[in-house]
């Protein structure tokens, strides 16, 4: 899995909705998103723009909560604390990954405390 480096003080893009599918047309290698039919390249554009957008803040924002949870299964004063090797192996991370999540989340853990929830929400 190639590393993600872990953005600080990048402001949230704000996702364009993304519409679930009915199970019929996900089923359909074919069909993402209804793109397929469009046929206006400038909507097309505008709509797989909105799209790409929307799946980066998404992946930015997941990447986000794996750090929280690496931080928390890392943390000292659990008894069952993780050891960055075992959160490695377990998210299919490098060690070295593991760890630099583990320091990422306990930066926006900190952030969190000291500001509120909304720095994750």
């Amino acid at each position: 899995m190639a590393e993600h480096t872990p953005r600080r003080n990048v402001p949230r893009l704000r996702p364009a909705p993304l519409l679930f599918e009915p199970a019929e047309a996900a089923s359909d290698p074919e069909h993402f998103f209804d793109l397929e039919s469009i046929d206006d390249p400038r909507a097309l554009l505008a709509r797989a723009t909105e799209l790409t957008q929307a799946f980066r803040a998404a992946a930015d924002r997941a990447v986000e909560y794996q750090a929280v949870a690496a931080a928390q299964l890392a943390d000292p004063r659990r008894f069952d604390r993780l050891t960055p090797a075992a959160i490695a192996e377990q998210a299919e991370w490098t060690e070295d990954y593991a760890k630099k999540m583990v320091e990422f989340g306990r930066d926006l853990l900190r952030g969190a405390e000291s500001s509120g929830p909304e720095n994750l929400g």
